[in-house]
């Protein structure tokens, strides 16, 4: 029924907008194609701050739909698809629980000058986002399970620079289903050859529905500074990335006032031949300080209000003291096409002097993005 749907809409789209050709304007069929293959092998028996298992599963992202030029610079675009999705070895009872989700989707795109600007409102894939968010953020599961965003995103690029802000709508207000929904931003400049400045936030509102009342406030913001030497040496990379971790939450029913978790975050990236190494230290507090709380209804918090590695909890006990936690990844990253990427990684985990677990991680995509030539 969903594929149906969309078919449908398509069409009308199709339909209303070859009429409109008739005028003379720039209209175009614009299609893609993005598949995605993720296994992430996770052993966290040494901890317990996540759970070990394997996630191994592929999606597919078709999408179709019409683009209009009225000016120079100017493109108009309505898109529709679907989300197909399969976790493997996983039973489904039928050929539609493959089905996640549909995209519908308005794109935007205008030169601006020396500015371009693009613009999304609908149901679109989470890959339009090109901010730099740290795992603190979004963690892998959660981009790989979570595809898509719901509401309006809006994006600047100049040739020093990059911005976005968007706003996601999680949840509709209902029974048990709590009103959610957050406003993130990103952006990024290059002030000399090797440095940069950035920040990334969130502002997420986790409200309360019928059953169960209370919101629950969680504001995150990372400003930091890049240094890249690459172009300096024989690297392909050669970065080092301090930044600061500052959150402000607030259970308005159960707590009553702010809490202030920080820290601080090092990363450095090194990258010969398509090999490399990273490593991220955080130094700081809990980050997710109500992670195992729960509502008056008894339901936890967990994952419903925190999107990011449950690795920053810092502590696999309540200390409220501040820690460390190391996260050291090798990878490979080799060249195939410009239409596939390829990474085989292995991650390593640790808390202070303890080792937490690892992950061996092989992920493939394909994406393929076209626009047909001018309909008569």
């Amino acid at each position: 029924m969903k594929i149906r749907l969309i078919c449908a809409f398509a069409a009308a789209l199709m339909a209303a907008t070859v009429a409109e050709a008739k005028q003379k304007e720039d209209v175009r069929v614009v299609y893609g194609v993005d598949f995605d293959m993720n296994f992430d092998n996770r052993e966290f028996y040494r901890s317990s701050f996540s759970e070990s298992m394997t996630i191994f599963g592929a999606r597919l992202t078709p999408s179709i739909g019409l683009a209009v030029e009225k000016e120079r610079g100017t493109r108009h675009s309505i898109v529709a698809g679907i989300d197909v999705m399969k976790d493997f070895g996983a039973q489904m009872a039928a050929p539609k629980e493959l089905l996640r989700e549909p995209t519908l989707y308005y794109r935007l795109e205008k030169d601006c000058g020396k500015m371009d600007l693009e613009l999304y409102a609908g149901v679109f894939p989470r890959k339009k986002s090109e901010g730099k968010y740290s795992e603190a953020f979004f963690s892998d599961s959660l981009k790989f399970y979570d595809n898509n965003l719901e509401g309006l995103l809006v994006k600047f690029k100049l040739p020093k620079a990059y911005f976005e802000v968007g706003c996601d709508w999680m949840g509709q207000f209902g029974q048990t289903q709590r009103e959610r929904f957050m406003i993130y931003s990103s952006g990024e400049g290059k002030v000399a050859s090797f440095l940069t400045l950035g920040y990334s936030g969130y502002v997420y509102h986790f409200a309360g529905c019928t059953e169960v009342r209370g919101v629950v406030d969680n504001i995150l913001a990372n400003p930091y500074a890049r240094f890249d030497f690459g172009k300096m040496t024989d690297f392909q990379t050669l970065s080092f990335r301090l930044g600061w971790l500052q959150a402000l939450q607030n259970d308005r029913r159960n707590i009553g006032q702010y809490t202030r978790p920080y820290g601080a975050e090092f990363d450095i990236e090194i990258r010969k031949w398509n090999v490399g190494v990273r490593n991220s230290m955080f130094y700081g507090r809990d980050m997710m300080p109500y992670y195992n709380y729960c509502d008056a209804g008894g339901y936890k918090y967990g994952t419903r209000l925190y999107f990011g590695d449950p690795f920053y909890r810092v502590h696999d006990d309540a200390n409220e003291g501040p820690g460390m936690y190391d996260r050291f990844e090798i990878f490979w990253n080799p060249y195939v096409s410009d239409l596939i990427d390829i990474k085989v990684r292995a991650i390593f985990h640790y808390h202070g002097s303890n080792y937490s677990g690892c992950q061996q991680v092989v992920s493939l995509n394909f994406n393929l993005d076209r626009v047909t030539k001018k309909l008569k």
